[in-house]
């Protein structure tokens, strides 16, 4: 890699159902390299990905599908009830997630890609502490209720589970705490929308 232009290392997080994944739209419409850190973490739990082996050490053959493959609804399912064990997948996945990531940023700005801000979007960037490691923190917020509601709406979750799977992340305020910016979508899309291009203007500045 002969990567030598710098660009604003941006990571997007929030709670489940907040809203990230719209408002890391609206950031690539706008001109920002986004990458959806659930879909690097896909491709490196993929076979002859890099924590493929020990992701399967670890949790053995029973999390396999057929075809060798990780069934990852089945591993969520798993950890998601041992706190332990989601700490140890962690562990085996994230680093190899920031690692695939540096390579995809640096190859995008090899490759001629002229964005001043990339992207970051993932739920646990503050309960992982990785979000220290990117120049600026957005946390999209929503209420309590608003979750719950955007949850239930998907039709797979009873309340009792989307309450679960909403208790699992650190609180809002714990994440509130350390972001630099912060966009609201439990108004208007509308007013949604232009808290994010407003963020991103004060972030598309290039570093000296």
């Amino acid at each position: 890699m002969t990567t030598t232009r710098k660009i604003v290392r941006v990571g997007l997080t929030g709670g489940i159902a907040s809203g990230k994944s719209t408002v890391a739209g609206w950031f690539r419409e706008l001109g920002a390299y986004v990458q959806d850190g659930d879909a690097v973490a896909h491709q490196v739990m993929e076979p002859g990905g890099t924590a493929y082996d020990d992701v399967v050490a670890r949790f053995g053959d029973g999390i396999l599908d057929r075809d060798g493959s990780i069934n990852r609804p089945l591993l969520g399912e798993l950890v998601f009830q041992d706190p332990a064990a989601r700490e140890e997948l962690n562990r085996l996945v994230h680093p190899k997630v920031r690692e695939a990531s540096a390579e995809m940023l640096a190859a995008y700005i090899d490759a001629g890609g002229d964005a001043p801000v990339m992207i970051f979007e993932a739920a646990l960037l503050v309960e992982t502490g990785v979000y220290r490691e990117y120049d600026s923190l957005v946390v999209v917020s929503c209420s309590r209720e608003e979750q719950l509601l955007r949850l239930m709406s998907r039709g797979t979750l009873s309340v009792d589970g989307a309450m679960a799977r909403i208790q699992a992340q650190f609180p809002l305020s714990r994440k509130l705490a350390v972001a630099d910016h912060v966009i609201d979508t439990s108004t208007s899309q509308e007013q949604s929308r232009k808290q994010t291009k407003d963020v991103f203007r004060k972030l598309a500045v290039r570093p000296a």
